[in-house]
């Protein structure tokens, strides 16, 4: 096993911080909470749950313990559960119109 090797592993534990990870009888790692995505991380088990068996990317070898990544390898998408409601308009198409109203207001 070395950096930046692709390996499967049990998540055995969740805490605040990041997730713990069995990798087999030689290795054990973490996930720091960082290391789930780029974005805010409301809670980690919106991503895993104990005993998920993943694919994770070792970041960094310590000994016998591993630094690891989930999202390396799994990209999430930022999901909008927007509804559109008849005459939404998207803030792109308005936006230059509501600042020359604002500026227009402010001269006089």
């Amino acid at each position: 096993m070395n950096q930046g090797s692709i390996i499967k592993g049990e998540i055995t534990a969740i805490k605040p911080y990041g997730a713990f990870v069995k990798v087999d009888e030689e290795y054990v790692g973490l996930i720091h909470i960082s290391e789930f995505s780029d974005g805010f991380v409301r809670g980690i088990e919106d991503y895993v749950n104990v005993g998920d068996v993943i694919d994770l990317k070792v970041l960094k070898i310590t000994n016998n313990r591993l630094s690891l990544s989930y999202k390396a390898l799994h990209k999430r998408k930022k999901r909008y559960n927007i509804e559109l409601e008849a005459g939404f308009v998207p803030l792109k198409e308005n936006l230059n119109e509501w600042i020359e109203n604002y500026n227009l207001e402010n001269d006089e």
